[in-house]
């Protein structure tokens, strides 16, 4: 095995005394001293958050106020560290929302878990979940820090979108009826 010598430059009179490096630290601190301060009084002050920020994943409800989310399960499947946990259920034959085939009976968001990826956002094909510009999570317990149904609709709310598949469902189920 070779061994390699490294050559080292000599040290010249001033850098042996450190007195260049002691003055450039000085004077970084002497800049910094002048500066204006820059701390915000949290939490009634919040940073601004980036345009591309991703938060907590929410539920949201369709303008009419109807839950969005079928049940697919596809966010349960995508999740990478397994943080959502989604139990289906029919719908009441009944109800006028029939033609939908599944609802969530529970909707569980495990915060602790959750590593806000947004993979759960792109992959619903309802635009069900959505990614809020909630950034400070906190609990003094784990189990507060699990979501349920409704706790995500609360933060969700109501999004106005293109995806209209309560209508579009209903309107093609009644031109099939009308075609027969």
């Amino acid at each position: 095995m070779a061994i390699i010598k490294v050559e080292r430059k000599k040290l010249s009179f001033w850098e042996k005394t450190y007195l260049p490096q002691i003055a450039g630290g000085l004077w970084i601190t002497l800049k910094n001293l002048v500066k204006p301060k820059v701390t915000l009084k949290y939490p009634e002050q919040r940073p601004a958050l980036p345009k591309a920020y991703r938060g907590a994943p929410t539920l949201v409800k369709d303008p009419d106020g109807r839950e969005k989310c079928v049940s697919c399960q596809l966010c349960e499947f995508v999740c990478p560290p397994k943080a959502i946990k989604v139990t289906p259920s029919e719908i009441d034959p009944n109800s006028p929302n029939a033609f939908i085939e599944k609802a969530p009976k529970n909707f569980e968001i495990n915060m602790i878990r959750c590593i806000f990826c947004g993979l759960c956002q792109e992959v619903c094909p309802e635009q069900a979940i959505v990614l809020q510009k909630e950034f400070s999570i906190t609990s003094y317990d784990r189990d507060s820090m699990k979501r349920e149904k409704a706790e995500l609709y609360r933060r969700g709310g109501v999004l106005p979108d293109s995806v209209m598949k309560w209508k579009k469902v209903k309107d093609t189920a009644q031109k099939s009826k009308g075609a027969h």
